[in-house]
């Protein structure tokens, strides 16, 4: 079953994901967990694919913003419109460390800009956007982690995605990236409304940002089970890593360390509490440098 995982190094790790697999999907032993039940729920941003040197949503919409104070000069002036017309990307990665730090300052400016931005636009639409800008613009994910979610389709997991990142932005390129359908793909969300003509429109508001205490309430919401593995790599994932395992049931949590400054990026600037947590907790730490044979 290792052989499976090529593009993990032989360590704790690998260890730790092949032994819980096989434990959970060992008929009639102790730590064996049902198929329907075997659910596992993976961050998106800088844990399926890379969130440096601006996570991939951002620089879309970002794309968007600078549009937006092109033709509308008075814009220009106003965060973080101000900080897209001028490419200043030190302003959009600090809104988002900020965020992690407990600060959302920043953050609810981005949010409320990027509501506006796609407002009254259909979801045919901005699927097609979405799709464009993925042809232009390639992201390629981390192998292991690709493998790993085949991985735990073959032992009969069914995998979600559960992120901060806008659910619509994922869902034209999930199926083809990750092999999970839209249809599992959990992410933050801009407000919908239906309109007489038949079509779903884009409101200017969110209706929920999926990050922190909110991952859990939607991913129950959606699915109606506690995973019994959940990945992650930031301070934001950390509600969703404690919730995994249902009482009395074995689960694994898997924290990405970015750790590998020559092959991807070294950073832990939003994820001190998350990697505290992990090994007060003896959750499975995956350095990339040292657990990842190839990254891309």
């Amino acid at each position: 079953m290792t052989a499976e995982l090529s593009t993990w190094a032989d360590g704790p790790a690998r260890t730790a994901i092949v032994d819980f697999v096989t434990r959970v999907t060992r008929a009639g032993g102790p730590d064996f967990v049902a198929a329907p039940a075997r659910v596992a729920v993976f961050d998106n941003d800088g844990t399926l694919w890379c969130e440096k040197p601006m996570p991939i949503q951002l620089d879309f919409t970002v794309r968007r913003l600078a549009e937006m104070a092109r033709d509308d000069p008075a814009l220009r002036e106003r965060q973080p419109w101000k900080a897209a017309h001028e490419q200043d990307a030190h302003w959009l990665g600090a809104a988002m460390v900020k965020h992690y730090r407990g600060d959302d300052a920043d953050l609810q400016l981005l949010m409320g800009a990027i509501a506006r931005a796609f407002e009254a636009v259909t979801v045919e639409e901005y699927d097609r956007r979405v799709s464009a800008f993925f042809d232009q613009v390639p992201h390629p994910p981390y192998a292991p982690m690709i493998e790993l979610l085949g991985y735990l389709e073959r032992h009969g997991f069914t995998t979600y995605i559960a992120s901060g990142g806008d659910r619509d932005f994922m869902r034209p390129v999930a199926e083809k990236l990750y092999g999970v359908p839209p249809e599992r793909v959990i992410g933050s969300a801009l407000g919908l409304t239906y309109t007489a003509d038949g079509d779903l429109l884009y409101k200017a508001a969110m209706d929920f940002f999926d990050d922190g205490p909110e991952k859990p309430v939607r991913i129950w919401s959606r699915i109606g089970r506690r995973p019994i593995l959940a990945a992650g790599n930031s301070n934001g994932d950390l509600p969703m890593l404690a919730f995994a395992g249902p009482p009395g049931t074995p689960a694994l949590r898997l924290l990405v360390l970015h750790d590998d400054a020559e092959r991807e990026f070294a950073y832990a600037a939003e994820a001190e509490e998350a990697l505290t947590r992990a090994r007060a907790n003896d959750w499975t730490v995956v350095s990339m440098r040292r657990d990842w044979t190839e990254i891309f």
